[in-house]
């Protein structure tokens, strides 16, 4: 099942039967919108640091960088309704992603390596072992250093300032608090505009930091949508699944030109003491490497064609009648109870 498929079901399982109607949701204050998001993000990272700590399933470590990705994602888009000490536990957040992702990369550089070894005769297989052992080398000082930085006292901190944030008692209502339908439409106008920006500036010698940009910028998008997936029902499930495909081909590219680039720099380290065979199939490697990467361009061509479309359109359109449709002032109730970390299915939600 592609990774794009199981987060889909994650999504479906978790929000089955839990999402507020539409128009109670969209009159709910948007600081307690972001609380409930939190919480759930909060069980997530609870549910999956233990694996990731263990190490025994690259899954687990993927799932917690996504975690911390979106709590950064979600601080940021209600960064205007959160308290500032909330927000600036952004900065925590993106020292984690740094430290989760630098051995993210080699677990998807091994798991590449041994699909590719699978496809080549068995003494081309043997050629590739050296090579095989520096990356496993790597990987292992990289969690080492991903261990130290989950164990630090700034990383405590910071999951206790979400904890508490999370499980405060919810205010009493302000009349003049911001709703999540009169603070998301326009977030999501804004985000679409930024996508759009970014694609308008791709050239035909762009780098894949441009392409990668590219990714992050619909990753964003994607995250606010879905934050309110269920307010703007077929429209926004549509978008998703364009958003989805997008996000998933970049970032098959994405990973592509990290290993390229973690070649080259082996093959050009005087002291990698590579055996000469190893080095020639690496630069075999590095040359198919290159051709995923080559799709780049004609990726974003398609993909971004069936985002700014019809698909825009109708959610930009229902946009506009959710904003008329629904009350200004806010309800009470979070959207996700206050409480014990969620099941490891709600956990599970946002998982990519």
């Amino acid at each position: 099942m592609s990774k794009v498929v199981s987060e889909d079901a994650n999504i479906a399982a978790a929000t089955d039967g839990r999402a507020l109607p539409a128009e109670a949701a969209g009159s709910l204050a948007a600081t307690e919108a972001a609380l409930a998001e939190l919480r759930v993000l909060l069980g997530a990272w609870l549910v999956h640091e233990p694996g990731a700590r263990l190490g025994a399933d690259p899954e687990e470590l993927h799932q917690l960088r996504v975690t911390a990705r979106r709590i950064d994602a979600t601080l940021s888009l209600f960064k205007q309704q959160l308290p500032p000490a909330l927000v600036q536990a952004r900065k925590r957040a993106k020292a984690l992603l740094r430290s989760l992702g630098a051995t993210r990369d080699l677990d998807v550089q091994l798991t590449g390596l041994t699909a590719y070894c699978e496809e080549l005769p068995e003494e081309e297989r043997l050629t590739l072992e050296p090579l095989k052992e520096r990356l496993a080398s790597e990987r292992a000082r990289a969690r080492a250093r991903m261990l130290r930085a989950l164990d630090s006292e700034p990383t405590r901190r910071w999951i206790q300032t979400l904890s508490a944030a999370v499980e405060a008692a919810p205010a009493a209502n302000d009349p003049g608090a911001a709703t999540v339908a009169g603070v998301m439409p326009q977030k999501l106008r804004r985000r679409f505009r930024r996508l759009r920006k970014a694609v308008r500036r791709l050239r035909a010698d762009s780098s894949m930091d441009d392409y990668h940009k590219v990714r992050r910028r619909a990753k964003q998008l994607r995250y606010a949508l879905e934050s309110g997936s269920n307010l703007y029902g077929k429209p926004a499930d549509e978008m998703l699944k364009a958003l989805r495909r997008m996000q998933g081909k970049l970032g098959a590219c994405q990973d592509a030109d990290t290993a390229r680039s973690h070649l080259a720099a082996l093959a050009g380290d005087p002291g990698c003491a590579l055996p000469p065979a190893t080095l020639f199939h690496m630069g075999r490697l590095a040359e198919h490497h290159t051709l995923v990467t080559s799709e780049a361009r004609s990726t974003v061509t398609r993909s971004w064609r069936k985002v700014r479309g019809r698909r825009w359109k109708a959610l930009r359109a229902r946009l506009g009648e959710f904003e008329q449709e629904v009350p200004s002032h806010p309800v009470p109730g979070p959207l996700a109870p206050l409480g014990s970390p969620p099941p490891a299915a709600e956990a599970a939600r946002l998982n990519h």
